[in-house]
């Protein structure tokens, strides 16, 4: 597997974790233990992720993010609280990716990885405080729910064509920064509005 390639998983998962951390690891968990996704063998140091007590917790933890996240206010609660573990999280992910002969690759994975899931972290939180701000709960629970969808059909891409990873980093970080901006002008708009002045 090449550099790029290595690079392109790493920056895919790390971002994802910024989204849904419990959920990244309970697909990587799951698809591995049943086979269905080929994992290559520079990647074995993932194989904890099959673990049975891991996924028991990561698929507890991702059905309580499941449904906290289709609450109002109590999403960004728990986007708070998570502002921390993901990551943490997203780091030791891509830690896990990369090749553990050489400590300045790992080094560099760790420092990119933590950085980039908690971009994907800010834009998730950002947008969605500024859904809550909507008066109906529709929207709230709409854009949760494709953030699952996303999270599971972006981790199975990256894992399963290891060359088109990379694509999906870029797609991932063009979502985060999209989120951010229109995040930005809502809340500019929402709390910098200039008086009218009466005349």
């Amino acid at each position: 597997m090449g550099i790029m390639e290595i690079i392109g998983i790493a920056g895919s998962v790390s971002l994802l974790a910024g989204w849904r951390l419990y959920l990244c690891i309970l697909g990587t968990g799951i698809a591995m233990q049943s086979g269905v996704l080929p994992v290559p063998e520079h990647l074995e140091s993932l194989s904890v992720l099959a673990n049975p007590w891991v996924m028991g917790f990561a698929g507890f933890a991702a059905l309580a993010e499941f449904f906290a996240d289709k609450v109002m206010w109590l999403d960004s609660l728990w986007d708070t609280v998570h502002t921390a573990v993901r990551p943490v999280g997203g780091a030791l992910l891509a830690l896990a990716i990369v090749d553990p002969s050489d400590p300045a690759m790992q080094v560099i994975a760790f420092i990119l990885g933590g950085g980039a899931s908690f971009v994907a972290h800010g834009g998730k939180a950002s947008a969605r405080a500024v859904v809550n701000a909507s008066p109906e709960p529709v929207s709230n629970v709409a854009l949760s729910s494709v953030e699952d969808v996303a999270t599971v059909g972006l981790l199975y891409t990256a894992y399963e064509y290891p060359l088109a990873a990379g694509g999906v980093a870029l797609v991932l970080l063009t979502l985060v920064v999209a989120m951010l901006l229109w995040a930005r002008r809502v809340i500019k708009r929402l709390f910098f509005r200039t008086p009218k002045v009466e005349g």
